[in-house]
């Protein structure tokens, strides 16, 4: 929550508020960009009836920036069509700086278009122009309900104390990156990972689940992706579907603390000797098939570990890496 307005040089919506409040009494802020005088008046009107509701506005999406710069507001409302910087320049403006805050659209007959564009982008709700006093307090109460409910759920996931799960699964790449952008969910939610941290433990877990499936179950050697890449994945469906490799499966198990993360994934396969896995730091194997992998998920991971029979390697993380 904020702590109070910053209001814009030409806002016209006044309003009244305690200057100190407890954290269930503050007030929520929220900024309407519209380069329209009229539209903007409106909208600032029916929100400013809302009780528990600052009202700033903006002209546009420039302007816009800089009151954010100063004071981020709990939610903003903008027009799609603007000089200066329309709506959907502003949101992914907003998506690099403030990703954090919900933007909802005012469209207007013509902007479908773009408005399905700015929903795609990460954009919360919009509202039509024409709708506005029907629709537009209904909207907010319902996105301002799910950010709460989602500053609730990563307030209850901060006081995660530890978590074990378990999945047996098929050789079914669908079913790996599905498990893969799951984990990255959970480690999202329980240690609020950015973005970018997600993806990079993602790659090493996909890096690890993949070996199992081609390498481990199914038995295609990376020499033979060194060769032929098309060779290589006709072989796997193929043998995907025939014994002895269509009864092996992947087993996972995962432990998380609010320090560390540790994932353990065996496959059913005969294994490697890992004392002969070729260096992936080498500069002559970066960029061959068999190396690539397991480079990612040392560069990635804080630790990379194989059993003395090669079919079970365990990948540990901490929270805050050095």
């Amino acid at each position: 929550m904020s702590k109070g307005p910053v209001l814009s040089a030409d806002t016209d919506c006044d309003v009244e508020h305690p200057s100190v409040l407890p954290r269930e009494l503050q007030m929520t802020t929220i900024l309407v960009v519209d380069d329209s005088s009229v539209d903007r008046t409106l909208a600032c009107g029916l929100l400013s009836q809302e009780a528990g509701w600052e009202v700033i506005q903006a002209a546009d999406g420039k302007s816009a920036l800089a009151i954010i710069k100063e004071q981020a507001p709990d939610l903003i409302i903008t027009d799609l069509q603007m000089p200066e910087m329309n709506g959907l320049e502003l949101l992914a403006a907003l998506r690099k700086t403030h990703s954090h805050i919900p933007v909802v659209l005012m469209t207007s007959k013509g902007s479908e278009e773009i408005a399905v564009e700015a929903l795609q982008a990460g954009a919360s709700s919009y509202v039509p122009k024409r709708s506005l006093s029907t629709l537009m307090v209904d909207t907010l109460q319902r996105v301002l309900a799910a950010m709460q409910e989602n500053r609730k759920h990563s307030e209850l996931m901060n006081r995660l104390n530890e978590r074990t799960e378990s999945f047996v699964l098929e050789n079914d790449i669908n079913l790996l990156m599905a498990l893969s952008r799951h984990f990255q969910s959970l480690l999202a939610d329980a240690w609020g990972l950015d973005r970018t941290d997600r993806l990079r433990t993602g790659t090493a877990l996909e890096e690890a689940l993949l070996n199992a499936m081609y390498h481990g179950n199914l038995e295609v050697s990376s020499e033979l992706k060194e060769q032929d890449h098309q060779a290589f994945y006709a072989l796997a469906d193929e043998r995907r579907l025939a014994q002895p490799w269509i009864d092996r499966k992947i087993h996972i198990n995962v432990w998380l603390s609010p320090q560390e993360a540790r994932f353990v994934i065996r496959d059913d396969g005969a294994g490697f000797d890992p004392a002969k896995l070729p260096d992936p730091t080498d500069p002559e194997n970066l960029a061959r098939p068999f190396g690539r992998g397991v480079m990612l998920m040392k560069a990635f991971m804080d630790e990379v570990t194989y059993n003395a029979t090669g079919n079970q390697v365990t990948l540990e993380r901490k929270r805050f890496r050095v």
